[in-house]
């Protein structure tokens, strides 16, 4: 429960620190605003298309393996844009859009997957009893970071999204395997 609640946590609070602040933070990636705005637009549809990857071929695998894509996904994009700059804001978009569709699915199946059917609704609401915190604080602290380091601030969300990356890895399906 508490890796969990930890991977919901992390990925909520870079979802919606990027909500808030993605056009913003393209543009001190180098970004023009038009491009920084087009390239933000982006992660709507990238959100659709990781939802139907995880309807489609994904839900052939155990949820981890969905869970664990997401998880890495913003860190791959957040390090293209940090290598490349402004040139990589569609890959960032692209990648941070598909793992987030993928997750909001995968914050549903995990749970059920490791835990089985039993007290699903009042675990659910457990998990994301921290999640929501994060979320709501995600908006203010990532302006400070914005604010002070610029593009710099994606370290944060990359680290916050590596670690839960490692909490996931921590649970494997033969964990699970006996209560589903």
């Amino acid at each position: 429960m508490v890796l969990l609640a930890f991977v919901f946590t992390v990925t909520w609070f870079i979802s919606t620190a990027m909500a808030a602040h993605l056009p913003h933070l393209l543009q001190e990636a180098g970004a023009t605003p038009a491009a920084a705005i087009a390239a933000a637009a982006l992660v709507g549809p990238a959100q659709v298309a990781g939802r139907l990857l995880e309807f489609g071929l994904l839900q052939r695998f155990h949820p981890l393996l969905s869970a664990r894509l997401a998880a890495v996904a913003h860190p791959l994009g957040a390090l293209a844009v940090m290598v490349f700059g402004a040139p990589a804001a569609i890959v960032f978009s692209l990648l941070h859009g598909a793992g987030n569709g993928i997750l909001t699915v995968a914050k549903g199946t995990l749970p059920l997957a490791i835990f089985g059917p039993g007290g699903y609704g009042l675990r659910q609401g457990v998990l994301m009893v921290p999640a929501r915190f994060g979320q709501a604080a995600a908006p203010f602290l990532f302006a400070l970071l914005l604010e002070r380091y610029g593009a710099s601030a994606l370290l944060l969300s990359t680290a916050l999204g590596l670690a839960g990356l490692a909490a996931l890895l921590a649970l494997t399906p033969s964990m699970t395997a006996e209560r589903t």
